[in-house]
């Protein structure tokens, strides 16, 4: 099984621009309506225009951004903090810095620019 995990985004090239930089590396698939990031081996991270997703679902499903964090990418990587700070630089908002959460993990929060919850941890 693979799992796709698509974000509606407001500018699908400013958001794959963001991601590129953010996660270190290049989209596997960009065309017209969607661009797709392999994360680990069957986990892919797709980015689909609002537009795209309004004529999908013929206006039957709320596409706007911005108004409120909606979802939370949540990426094990082994430096953390490294990726929190290239998130940053990319032009994510911080949220929280690396520290030590209750569950147990290392993790640092951000924001993406359609509002996304970005978490880079670690165990």
């Amino acid at each position: 099984m693979s799992a796709h995990f698509i974000l509606y985004v407001a500018d699908q090239a400013v958001s794959t621009a963001f991601y590129a930089e953010a996660l270190g590396k290049q989209p596997r698939l960009d065309v017209p309506g969607m661009t797709e990031f392999e994360l680990s081996e069957g986990a892919i991270l797709g980015l689909m225009p609002v537009d795209g997703v309004a004529g999908l679902f013929e206006g039957a499903v709320h596409t706007g951004t911005r108004q409120h964090s909606r979802a939370e990418l949540y990426l094990r990587v082994e430096d953390p903090a490294a990726a929190h700070d290239r998130a940053v630089q990319a032009g994510a908002t911080g949220l929280s810095p690396i520290q030590l959460r209750d569950w147990g993990d290392q993790a640092a929060y951000s924001r993406d620019p359609d509002g996304h919850i970005l978490a880079f941890a670690s165990k």
